[in-house]
């Protein structure tokens, strides 16, 4: 793989994947007009964050769903075999690639921000909107909401 320096051009290379899979219809980018995020309450040096990955548990069942671990131990691994990614360029070895727990605890002890939740979570990628509007995000704000953060950090696969 050569780096040009230029931007990867994602969706149209979706575009095109998804047409080539045979799909009558490109897939429908989600659009929201009122965006549910909002500033943090605090200071990021003060605030609390969540991690959030893509990944699965390692004793994943086949079934995606929203699922927690703790933060302390953090997971040697996760199970990413079943999800899309370039699987002739990297690898998913390095857990820390996609859940960096360590490095997130080195920038929290360097006062960037206040500390890690006690869980991370993961979310399922199974391309819905409603399910993840109507069902998955809704779960994943009542857990951080519980885990006492202030903010979460998406950490796709």
């Amino acid at each position: 793989m050569v780096d040009t320096g230029e931007p990867v051009p994602y969706m149209e290379r979706t575009r095109q994947y998804y047409r080539a899979l045979g799909y009558a219809k490109d897939y429908v980018w989600a659009r929201h007009d009122d965006v549910p995020f909002s500033k943090l309450p605090k200071p990021l040096s003060r605030s609390r964050l969540a991690l959030i990955t893509t990944a699965n548990p390692v004793d994943y069942s086949g079934t995606r769903q929203l699922w927690s671990g703790a933060i302390h131990p953090a997971p040697p691994r996760l199970h990413t075999a079943d999800l899309a990614w370039d699987k002739e360029s990297t690898h998913t070895d390095d857990r820390g690639t996609f859940l960096p727990i360590e490095a997130a605890e080195k920038l929290a002890g360097e006062g960037v921000f206040a500390a890690l939740a006690p869980r991370f979570h993961g979310v399922p990628t199974d391309y819905s909107q409603r399910s993840t509007m109507e069902d998955v995000a809704p779960k994943v704000l009542q857990r951080l909401r519980n885990d006492g953060a202030d903010g979460a950090v998406l950490c796709p696969l």
